[in-house]
């Protein structure tokens, strides 16, 4: 009798830590972690304002950092600002500050000197650095621009570069896509390992062409009907 007492007592004490570790708060006022008024492993549903760091587990609301870093270590949901925001898990919602991340899934905006997204992303990436290694369906405008997974929507700034299947218009001074391109790309330089659309540039190249190029120099590598030409290039 007496252990199975003392198995019960063991067994509500740990659950009751569960709910204690799961446990969601409305505010949290953070100096930095650990200094806050609610514990890292906490979540926040409501408002989260710090003044250097502010770490909890899941945030859903608004959470502002004056002078430090929003983080989150499951998913986020919301508006962030601060000079650096990271969430490990999914975000949906706005994050604005100088760095930006996402580590399994965005939807929705982020603005910022660099603006980072690990896995699939919805939405509009507006930055120097917009860097994303999964699925894209949206927007990315900066200085450079790059997605390793299949791309659907605009690209625009200095340097575009894709490495999946591309889908829509790439403009900037160059325009690169290591697969296929379907679509419109406008630029200085452009290339793409196939191209079905349009390149309109100085320098367009493509291991196969299923449109048209217009330029000072265009290079079709399928030779259907001529491999180069200059002015302007066609394969149908």
């Amino acid at each position: 009798m007496g252990r199975k007492l003392i198995l019960v007592v063991l067994l509500v004490l740990s659950l009751a830590g569960m709910v204690m570790a799961a446990e969601t708060k409305p505010v949290q006022l953070a100096l930095f972690n650990p200094i806050q008024m609610v514990p890292k492993a906490d979540s926040i549903k409501g408002v989260s304002l710090g003044l250097i760091y502010a770490a909890n587990q899941d945030v859903t609301g608004f959470s502002f950092v004056f002078l430090g870093v929003n983080e989150v270590n499951g998913n986020g949901n919301g508006v962030e600002w601060g000079l650096g925001n990271w969430v490990e898990g999914s975000f949906h919602g706005w994050q604005d500050g100088f760095v930006n991340h996402a580590g399994t899934r965005f939807v929705g905006l982020q603005d910022g000197i660099v603006n980072v997204t690990e896995g699939d992303f919805t939405g509009a990436q507006l930055g120097i650095v917009n860097w994303t290694e999964g699925f894209v369906h949206g927007t990315q405008m900066g200085l450079f621009n790059y997605a390793t997974g299949r791309f659907i929507g605009f690209q625009g700034g200095a340097v575009n570069m894709s490495k999946g299947q591309f889908s829509g218009a790439a403009l900037g001074i160059v325009n690169y896509a290591e697969g296929s391109v379907t679509g419109f790309q406008g630029g200085i330089v452009n290339s793409a390992a196939e191209m079905h659309g349009f390149q309109l540039g100085l320098v367009n190249y493509t291991k196969s062409l299923d449109g048209l190029q217009v330029g000072l120099a265009n290079y079709n590598g399928n030779k259907d009907p001529l491999e180069f030409m200059v002015f302007v290039n066609w394969s149908f």
